[in-house]
C-alpha cells in the first residue's frame, strides 16, 4: 500500500514537473540558410523563409521538412512569408530594388514552382514585412520614400499591387524605419484592422489602408534599436518586442502591451533574458513567448516576472493555437514542447 502510494505522488510530481517546462526541441531543417520568416497555418503545415533563396515546409508537424530552392533566387534574402495551405504561400525578399532584391513571390504548387508577383525597380525601396488578412488580400510594408510610408496592399491574391496614397499616409520622423528582422513588422485581425510599427510608433489602419493614425510607443528610435515585431491576439490586444541588435544581450525595456487597440502602449518588465527580442506570440494558456537573439522569454498567465527559458538566438516565431516554431540562423529550428 505505501508502496503503491509513493509510486503515484512521484508520478503526480513527474507530470507536474513536465507540464511546467516546456521547452524547444530542435527539428533538423537540412539547411544552413538564415532565417528571419516563419508561418505556422495549422498544427501541420508551416512554411519558412530565409536567405540563399531558400523556402522549409512541412506538412506533417515538423517530423520531416522539404528543402525548397526558389530558381533565380538564389542571392535573395526572404525576410517574411505567408501560408495560406500546404500548396499556396508568398515569400517576400527584402532588400533595395536597385539591386533586384524588392520582390514577391507566389506558389501554388507546393513550392515546386514559383511565380514573380510583385518588383520593383526604383531606387531606394525596401521590403521590410507583410502580413494578409485573408488568402486574396494582403498589406506590406517597406522603408519610407518621400518623406511617408511606402505601404502596398494586394486585393486580388497578389496578383496585383497598389501603393496606397501619400495622401492618405501622415509623415515619417526623419530617420524612422522599420527592421527587416522576424517578419513581424505587420500584424492584422479580421475586417481590414492591420497595425504596422518603425521603430517608435505604430501606424494602424481599420480600414484595409484607406485611413490611417499614429500612436507613440515608449520604445526610443535609434539606427540599430527599437520595434522589431508586433502580435495582435486580438483588435484591442497586443505586444511590441524589441532592443538593439547591435547591444543584444544589454539589459533594456524589450516588451511593450497595449489594450486599447494600440492607441496606447506600457513596458512590462524587462523580458529574461536581458537584451533584443525580436519576436513573440500569446499562447493559448495566455503566456507570452518572446524570442530573440539574447534567448528565449515566457511570461505565464497572471504573473509579472518573466522567466529565461534559454539563451538560443532565434529570429522568428509562429504558433498555431499551442503548436509553436521558432527559427533562426544557419538552420537553427525547433518546436515548442515537453
Amino acid at each position: 500500500m505505501i508502496s503503491s502510494i509513493f509510486k503515484k505522488k512521484a508520478l503526480l510530481l513527474l507530470l507536474s514537473v513536465n507540464t511546467l517546462h516546456a521547452q524547444w526541441i530542435k527539428q533538423v531543417s537540412g539547411t544552413d540558410a538564415s532565417f528571419r520568416s516563419i508561418h505556422a497555418i495549422s498544427k501541420k503545415v508551416v512554411w519558412a523563409g530565409g536567405n540563399k533563396g531558400t523556402v522549409l515546409r512541412t506538412i506533417d508537424s515538423g517530423i520531416s521538412w522539404q528543402l525548397l530552392k526558389v530558381n533565380g533566387a538564389e542571392k535573395l534574402d526572404f525576410r517574411d512569408i505567408y501560408g495560406v495551405s500546404e500548396k499556396v504561400a508568398y515569400i517576400m525578399s527584402a532588400g533595395l530594388a536597385e539591386e533586384g532584391a524588392a520582390k514577391v513571390f507566389k506558389t501554388t504548387d507546393g513550392g515546386n514552382t514559383w511565380k514573380v508577383v510583385l518588383e520593383y525597380k526604383d531606387k531606394g525601396v525596401f521590403f521590410d514585412s507583410m502580413d494578409f488578412w485573408n488568402e486574396k488580400e494582403g498589406i506590406l510594408i517597406g522603408d519610407p520614400i518621400d518623406d511617408k510610408p511606402f505601404i502596398l496592399r494586394t486585393l486580388d491574391a497578389g496578383n496585383t499591387w497598389q501603393r496606397i496614397s501619400k495622401e492618405k499616409l501622415p509623415l515619417v520622423l526623419e530617420g524612422e524605419a522599420s527592421f527587416a528582422s522576424s517578419g513581424t513588422c505587420v500584424a492584422v485581425q479580421p475586417d481590414g484592422k492591420a497595425w504596422l510599427n518603425t521603430q517608435s510608433r505604430i501606424f494602424f489602419t481599420p480600414d484595409k489602408g484607406e485611413t490611417w493614425q499614429v500612436y507613440q510607443t515608449p520604445f526610443k528610435k535609434g539606427q540599430t534599436a527599437g520595434i522589431f515585431g508586433l502580435h495582435f491576439w486580438n483588435e484591442n490586444q497586443g505586444i511590441a518586442v524589441g532592443g538593439d541588435y547591435k547591444n543584444d544581450k544589454e539589459k533594456v525595456e524589450n516588451v511593450a502591451i497595449t489594450n486599447d487597440k494600440g492607441k496606447t502602449w506600457k513596458f512590462l518588465t524587462s523580458a529574461k533574458p536581458d537584451g533584443l527580442k525580436e519576436a513573440g506570440w500569446r499562447l493559448t494558456n495566455k503566456s507570452l513567448l518572446l524570442v530573440g537573439t539574447s534567448g528565449t522569454s515566457i511570461l505565464e498567465k497572471n504573473k509579472t516576472e518573466w522567466k529565461a527559458i534559454d539563451t538560443e538566438s532565434f529570429h522568428a516565431i509562429s504558433c498555431f493555437k499551442d503548436a509553436c516554431w521558432a527559427i533562426g540562423g544557419k538552420g537553427n529550428l525547433a518546436k515548442w514542447g515537453k
